[in-house]
């Protein structure tokens, strides 16, 4: 069987196994009421589940499963074969923090120590920075600094994609798009074990937002945020960090732009006002569209395109025949979504 087989069906059994289960899952939220309640920072109106983390976990590790009772794995060198599971292993306990922090209401100090824990274990199961290509340098081995660059990476990319979990569909929308970008990146670049779980978490993403477009039926929680977050920065560690070439570090930071530099205003924003970078405000991207005017959508919409045009530019950077052509498809795209915004606000 072509190793192309299995990617494709990894993304297609994390897609069924989501639309299968979500439902399940929502109606077992209810009954135990676990609800989100409505809030002074929060932007629905009515109680949500918050446990749809549970599905996309499921889907993820089960089309991962499956593909290796297939015998996908067999065709992955032994070393790729372990990092599967590392990631695998690792996914499993940041999904557990956020179901935890979902039902118990962890602190934020609580919350953090868990997550070092959990990315020092991943970095020990080989999901790992180990050295850096810079130009006119070449190689430069990390040595011990490999340790807290990987846990800061990691840890770093959960909370950005947690941070961005604030309006329907705009967490799983970001991270499904930025999953197929890395898909095809991985795929090009050879590293198909890479390329398996970014087509599992693709999947998975997507398929959630069946139930958690707007309007949304059920939200993600910290389960989920944590789980793709998480998945989405070991992918780029073991697929595209440990490439050996200038631009392949530059690709996850690129794929991974929208959630990494909301993150980093955000953080600077409330730094430069005297607060608290974990104290939670309404300074993020898609509350500052939201305040000029912009529907709940085409905010959504408007963060859709931004990561669509940030993927396209990594895939035109690692030398994909056709990236060109979708930089060009997708800044066309952004153009009039930004006009479309741009035209939206001045009316409001």
């Amino acid at each position: 069987m072509p190793a192309q087989i299995y990617h494709l069906i990894a993304f297609l059994v994390a897609a069924v196994v989501v639309l299968w289960t979500t439902p399940d899952v929502r109606n077992l939220g209810i009954k135990s009421g676990r609800l989100d309640n409505p809030g002074d920072r929060k932007v629905h109106q009515r109680p949500m589940v918050r446990l749809g983390g549970v599905s996309i976990f499921m889907g993820t590790t089960v089309s991962l499963l499956i593909v290796w009772w297939l015998g996908g794995f067999g065709l992955l060198p032994p070393e790729k074969e372990w990092q599967i599971w590392g990631v695998t292993l690792g996914g499993l306990g940041f999904f557990l923090i956020g179901l935890a922090d979902d039902l118990l209401n962890l602190s934020p100090f609580t919350r953090l120590l868990l997550q070092v824990i959990v990315a020092a274990g991943a970095w020990k199961a080989g999901v790992s920075i180990d050295f850096l290509t810079i130009p006119t340098i070449g190689i430069v081995d990390l040595n011990w600094l490999s340790l807290p660059i990987t846990v800061i990476w990691l840890v770093g990319m959960v909370n950005a994609i947690n941070w961005i979990d604030g309006l329907d569909g705009l967490a799983a929308g970001v991270s499904g798009i930025a999953a197929v970008v890395m898909l095809v990146v991985a795929l090009f670049m050879k590293q198909p074990a890479a390329a398996l779980i970014a087509a599992a978490l693709a999947g998975s993403s997507l398929g959630f937002l069946r139930y958690n477009f707007n309007p949304a039926q059920i939200f993600m929680g910290d389960g989920g945020s944590y789980f793709m977050g998480f998945t989405l920065a070991a992918v780029g560690v073991i697929g595209l960090v440990k490439i050996p070439a200038v631009t392949a570090i530059l690709l996850p930071y690129l794929i991974l732009a929208v959630p990494i530099v909301d993150m980093s205003a955000v953080i600077l924003a409330r730094l430069r006002r005297g607060k608290s970078p974990f104290i939670a405000d309404k300074s993020h991207l898609h509350h500052r569209l939201l305040r000029a005017g912009l529907s709940h959508r085409l905010t959504v919409l408007f963060i859709y395109s931004l990561t669509l045009w940030v993927g396209s530019l990594a895939m035109a950077i690692a030398g994909i025949p056709s990236g060109i052509v979708y930089a060009c498809g997708t800044t066309s795209l952004l153009s009039y979504i930004s006009w479309r915004v741009w035209k939206h606000s001045r009316q409001s």
